[in-house]
């Protein structure tokens, strides 16, 4: 009779921790996912390749800012980069690269994309 015992309480025992094991990964894969909604923002970048002047950077913030879902620009005309961002429901960071170089001229513009290591991923270059 104890011997039935024992393993009864160690079919127990193992079952309740293989439950909270299991509600426990559900639990972290719930709060650690991406959650896009209306206030999400991301941040992009244009390395445009080239020198610009005061004027063009006028030019490129204006462009940027009359896009849809574009928030805040910021246009620096020393290393010639543009760093906006932008609503992901509202429109996607490669459109906006794409248009902004046939529209505005900008052949040489590219997108910034961080490295995989995470390791100067700022799209502000920081």
């Amino acid at each position: 009779m104890a011997k039935r015992n024992w393993k009864k309480i160690a079919l127990w025992s193992t079952g309740v921790f293989v439950g909270l094991a299991v509600v426990l990964m559900v639990h972290i894969w719930w709060v650690t996912r991406p959650h896009i909604d209306a206030g999400t923002r991301v941040m992009a970048r244009i390395d445009l390749h080239q020198r610009i002047s005061r004027e063009d950077a006028d030019r490129i913030k204006s462009w940027l800012y009359r896009q849809e879902g574009v928030k805040y620009v910021l246009v620096n005309p020393a290393p010639g980069i543009a760093v906006f961002s932008f609503a992901p429901l509202q429109n996607d960071g490669n459109r906006i690269v794409r248009e902004f170089k046939t529209q505005m001229g900008y052949d040489r513009a590219v997108r910034y994309l961080p490295a995989a290591g995470g390791a100067g991923g700022c799209p502000a270059g920081f």
